[in-house]
């Protein structure tokens, strides 16, 4: 093998996210996009997952749907979980959906919680969210439907 070709496999390499091994436990991304600044939900909910026996990657405040989605690919995540109280659910759980395509990604699940009108839940079920959960949603559902999301 070439120089060039031994360089471009090394690159490529280590670029590819590492599967983890069969059995491991549910991994999650919590994390909260946009300039929504209060994050104690997605707190208790990361801790909650932690507690069920999940490995949870919290990203914290003001993340972008670009950064949600590379995080999510380069952690090898089974689900994403978003915290929005800004009112901006659909057009970032929109966009979010539209990157994970663009990349190809189809066994990631997504998820959204916090200040979401029940209007909304179709519209964001038709983008392809998989779990939507309103304000008051007891924690042992949002436990039980993400585990379910990420078998």
């Amino acid at each position: 093998m070439d120089e060039n070709a031994q360089t471009a496999t090394t690159a490529a390499t280590a670029e590819a996210p590492v599967a983890r091994p069969s059995g491991s436990p549910p991994k999650v991304l919590v994390t909260k996009p946009g300039l929504d600044g209060h994050d104690r939900g997605a707190k208790v909910i990361a801790i909650a997952l932690k507690e069920a026996g999940m490995e949870v990657v919290y990203m914290g405040l003001h993340q972008t749907p670009e950064a949600i989605v590379r995080a999510a690919i380069d952690e090898d995540v089974d689900v994403i979980g978003l915290s929005i109280l800004t009112g901006g659910h659909l057009p970032i759980c929109g966009r979010i959906m539209e990157l994970l395509a663009a990349e190809g990604v189809s066994d990631i699940a997504v998820t959204v919680g916090g200040v979401i009108p029940k209007k909304d839940i179709s519209a964001l079920e038709a983008l392809g969210v998989k779990g939507v959960f309103p304000g008051g949603t007891r924690l042992d559902d949002i436990v039980a439907a993400i585990t379910a999301l990420a078998r």
